[in-house]
């Protein structure tokens, strides 16, 4: 995967809001915090270049590249966060002006014929069987008409994760789902596994608001 477009965009995106969340979330110094970013960018972009491209009807590029972001910072700490911390500080580095935005935008479409369909052909598309970084899921759609689950079988942040040795925070990320609904502001998010917890699939559920 090339350093450059959307890769790149994300890292203009959130960068600031990375290195501010380490003093916030984490505690670090602000010199602290700097010589962290500093050093994640080099690291970031060592990630994205040694990642396979990813085919052009797959959606999930954005969540790998997230990870790859959240790597990159988590390399260079002064000290080990718990699960919870990383969390925190996920949640708080990711909810900038322009994901809520993104969220607000996406949760307009939520149900739509363009989202069920969507989720369908990415259903079909099963990258993972060619891109291990990437997902395979199932499209369910609720039988009393609440909505639907997305049920992932494979996981490109638990493969990345675990490449680095961070596996132990996926929880951090998988969090961020129940977050980006609530922001849509069209559906519960509601799950019950999760690959990163030894589960036999990701269920990932939107039940419509009343």
């Amino acid at each position: 995967m090339k350093y450059s477009g959307m890769p790149m965009g994300m890292w203009l995106i959130l960068k600031n809001s990375f290195e501010k969340n380490l003093v916030n979330d984490l505690g670090l110094t602000k010199e602290e915090a700097k010589t962290v970013r500093l050093k994640a960018k080099s690291k970031y972009r060592k990630i994205i270049e040694e990642l396979p491209e990813f085919e052009k009807k797959d959606r999930f590029k954005t969540n790998i590249v997230n990870c790859a972001m959240l790597i990159s910072f988590l390399s260079y700490l002064p000290h080990k966060p718990d699960v919870n911390e990383v969390t925190r500080y996920y949640e708080d580095a990711m909810t900038t002006p322009f994901l809520k935005k993104m969220c607000r935008k996406s949760g307009k479409n939520k149900f739509s014929e363009k989202d069920i369909a969507s989720n369908i052909s990415t259903a079909n598309l099963k990258a993972a069987d060619r891109n291990r970084y990437s997902w395979n899921m199932d499209y369910i759609p609720y039988e009393d008409g609440s909505g639907y689950e997305a049920r992932f079988y494979n996981c490109g942040i638990c493969v990345l994760m675990r490449e680095h040795g961070l596996f132990e925070y996926v929880p951090a990320m998988c969090h961020l789902d129940y977050v980006m609904s609530e922001l849509g502001g069209a559906s519960n998010f509601v799950r019950e596994y999760t690959l990163a917890s030894g589960g036999p699939y990701c269920d990932c559920g939107y039940k419509k608001k009343a």
